[in-house]
């Protein structure tokens, strides 16, 4: 009996692959930070049973309609707008993600990002790795205080809750801005809803962790910081395309905020001439949000036994479509 043929986009652990090699073929794109080639991805997904992702990974019609034994794609994210699951729907592919796992590890590096652009940190870093702290000043590389500010949550998901749990420990004002009211996020974090606008207008934080959709793109434009008060800092551990970019790159240039704090961009990866990188009161990170080694281990596995119970015949731990 032929055994299924698995293709990972990614150099992951064998010990955490072992399980699933027991059941299946499992072959690799051999490297842990290169992006898998378009024309290697469609050619193993032609032949595969089973595909595990990454968010740089296309998975669109053209390669679903030419993949004649795929039942399941298991993307290493909570997200999954690189995958169209309209046509995953259309020809019987089963999708899965990685929720929840992530939860807390992502709150916890959106507070760190909020925290390092207020507070200057990295340029603080820099100033004394390039030898220029020579004496103490009052105002040397002051920042914003955190505390008792404001923050502006735009996307009250379980992440949204997290992070509002964090800025409660504060002493944080926490607004909140969703498709619907959260009634729970209401009563036990003493979130308070805004709509989008006001959230701008009243947050001194304004932290951005909703999912890229049609609506969402482009949520963040010209107008949209304008509204903002120049005092504010911009923190986006969302995705890249929810901002015009040039939008907050004009919006920093003429202060008309104080600052961003980014995981993502709105393409990946950018280079070192990008202009955002140019500007002090910017902290720029290589879209880590859920990267720690438990979290991403965690992930992997579930990854994993998503596929395998595909294979097996049963309902996966976290399907999306």
């Amino acid at each position: 009996m032929t055994r299924p043929y698995v293709f990972i986009t990614r150099k992951l652990s064998e010990e955490i692959l072992a399980p699933l090699k027991e059941i299946a073929d499992v072959q690799m794109w051999n490297s842990e930070s290169e992006a898998v080639p378009r024309e290697v991805l469609l050619e193993e997904a032609q032949k595969a049973d089973a595909l595990l992702t990454m968010l740089s990974d296309k998975v669109d019609r053209e390669l679903l309609s030419h993949s004649r034994n795929l039942k399941v794609v298991a993307n290493l994210a909570v997200g999954y707008d690189n995958i169209d699951l309209e046509a995953a729907s259309e020809t019987g592919v089963i999708v899965c993600n990685t929720p929840d796992v992530l939860t807390e590890t992502t709150a916890d590096l959106t507070f760190a990002l909020l925290l390092a652009t207020a507070r200057r940190i990295t340029e603080a870093q820099e100033y004394v790795k390039e030898g220029q702290w020579q004496s103490w000043s009052p105002y040397l590389l002051a920042g914003a205080d955190v505390h008792h500010k404001s923050i502006g949550v735009i996307g009250m998901g379980k992440i949204g809750q997290a992070v509002a749990r964090r800025a409660n420990g504060f002493g944080m004002e926490v607004l909140y801005h969703n498709r619907n009211r959260h009634l729970e996020a209401e009563r036990e974090l003493g979130a308070s809803y805004r709509s989008f606008e006001q959230l701008l207008e009243q947050s001194d934080f304004v932290v951005c962790l909703t999912p890229l959709t049609e609506a969402t793109r482009h949520l963040f434009d010209r107008d949209a910081f304008k509204l903002m008060k120049k005092s504010a800092f911009f923190i986006n551990v969302g995705r890249g395309q929810v901002v015009d970019e040039e939008a907050l790159i004009e919006a920093l240039q003429q202060n008309e905020i104080a600052g961003a704090g980014l995981d993502v961009f709105y393409q990946e990866p950018i280079g070192s001439e990008h202009p955002l990188l140019k500007m002090p009161q910017v902290v720029a990170i290589p879209h880590i949000g859920s990267a720690s080694v438990e979290t991403r281990t965690t992930m992997m596995k579930l990854c994993c036994d998503n596929i395998m119970a595909v294979l097996h015949g049963k309902e996966p731990k976290t399907k999306v479509r």
